[in-house]
């Protein structure tokens, strides 16, 4: 075997290394429930890693000379996405998407949520696993559009353990599928991150920063907490 042929496997065999710790991470977290602090610290091992691993700064999308862009890009993003959010809960019949039982929260619970938990707790660790640190593996013996692509479909299938009660915590789902069943709860969540996966993605690679990212998925989620909030009032002022 070749020295490159000898790089190129042992690139694969870390590849799946990671993604295989990963699920164990995943799989522990959702059995365990720890507290978010824990997941931060799982995305700071992960960080750690891949540095003693040898990948840089810049490959992990961490590099100094493209926070601006990441920052330009995460920011443009979280105004879209706030104006998309605003739109449906204007709108009564989308108002339900933000009725999740798990976001009845007091002020200040909601708050901690969505400013706290959410952006250290899962935000911090989905973005370094996937648009940092396996994004940066993957880079080493793919193509930018290979890893792209593969980094979305592990994020959507990272989503099946916590979709399997989606249908009874969240109205609007419940109500889009009605009598159809868990499974189809669990398939398209599993597509629909995938694709939010595909967009998290392309804005850590158009933008060279995993702030881009980041941005974008706790304004994803953490937006959804804080409209919830309102969304929950207005149903009982109604």
């Amino acid at each position: 075997m070749t020295r490159s042929a000898s790089r190129r496997a042992r690139s694969r065999a870390v590849s799946g290394g990671v993604v295989v710790v990963l699920a164990a991470i995943h799989v522990a977290d959702q059995v365990l429930h720890p507290p978010w602090w824990v997941r931060a610290l799982e995305g700071a091992g992960l960080l750690a890693w891949a540095r003693w691993e040898g990948l840089t700064w810049s490959q992990l999308g961490l590099g100094r000379d493209r926070l601006g862009a990441g920052a330009r890009w995460g920011l443009g993003t979280v105004a879209v996405v706030a104006g998309v959010y605003v739109v449906g809960l204007l709108l009564p019949a989308t108002r339900p998407a933000f009725q999740d039982v798990r976001y009845d929260l007091p002020v200040a619970a909601a708050l901690e949520k969505a400013l706290v938990v959410i952006p250290l707790g899962t935000v911090a660790l989905e973005e370094l696993a996937f648009r940092s640190v396996l994004w940066a593996v993957l880079a080493r013996h793919m193509r930018q559009w290979q890893v792209l692509v593969t980094t979305s479909v592990l994020f959507g299938l990272w989503h099946i353990l916590p979709s399997l009660d989606l249908g009874e915590t969240n109205r609007g789902v419940s109500g889009a599928v009605g009598g159809a069943g868990d499974a189809t709860v669990v398939a398209a969540t599993v597509a629909f991150t995938a694709v939010g996966g595909l967009v998290f993605g392309e804005l850590r690679r158009r933008s060279g920063s995993v702030l881009a990212s980041i941005a974008a998925h706790w304004a994803t989620n953490a937006l959804g907490v804080l409209f919830g909030l309102v969304a929950w009032r207005l149903d009982r002022q109604g």
